[in-house]
């Protein structure tokens, strides 16, 4: 199955982002829209979505919701990117959800200055894409060049293209926490 490609771009507004569960989920429940940064405003979200969510949650809760939203996030934001007819639209930021719970998951509990650390490097792997977490990026953006609909394997395949960059960010954010904590322990 493939989904037919508009001629003229889409421009998502919150009417548009609001009219399919896929579409909300990718958009972070809006926070997607920001015109400024928005993987920013995205991995906000997360971040205050995480902290009400602890009051409600366990850590196997947490581990459910985030492991099936990497499988799922494969599919939504794959599926999202192929109705924009973009590859990786910089207001789908399911990936950076995602994976931002994946680091405080792991990094929690902690104090605010660390979880403003963690969020801080986050941001700095994520949006620069250092090292391999670029490489990784590349690779998946140069796989498609064509301009015809995908079939469900592309779609989920791009999907986990958008995902994994994210994941690799969270890997180093996580990675360079646990030498902040080595070299000065609390």
């Amino acid at each position: 199955m493939s989904i037919p490609k508009d001629p003229d771009p889409v421009i998502p507004t919150f009417k548009w982002v609001r009219q399919t569960a896929s579409r909300t989920i990718a958009f972070g429940f809006g926070s997607g829209l920001s015109p400024v940064a928005p993987g920013t405003a995205g991995t906000l979200w997360a971040w205050a979505a995480f902290l009400v969510g602890e009051y409600f949650l366990s850590t196997e809760d947490f581990l459910w919701i985030i492991g099936g939203g990497i499988i799922l996030g494969c599919w939504i934001c794959g599926h999202v990117s192929e109705e924009l007819g973009k590859k990786d639209f910089g207001g789908i930021v399911w990936d950076e959800i995602i994976a931002f719970w994946i680091v405080l998951l792991l990094i929690m509990p902690s104090s605010i200055w660390m979880q403003t650390i963690a969020f801080g490097l986050f941001r700095f792997f994520d949006a620069l894409k250092p090292g391999p977490i670029g490489m990784i990026d590349c690779h998946f953006k140069n796989l498609e060049n064509n301009h015809n609909p995908s079939t469900i394997l592309q779609i989920i395949w791009r999907g986990f293209g958008i995902m994994v960059d994210d994941l690799a960010a969270a890997f180093f954010t996580l990675l360079v926490i646990a030498l902040i904590q080595k070299m000065m322990p609390l």
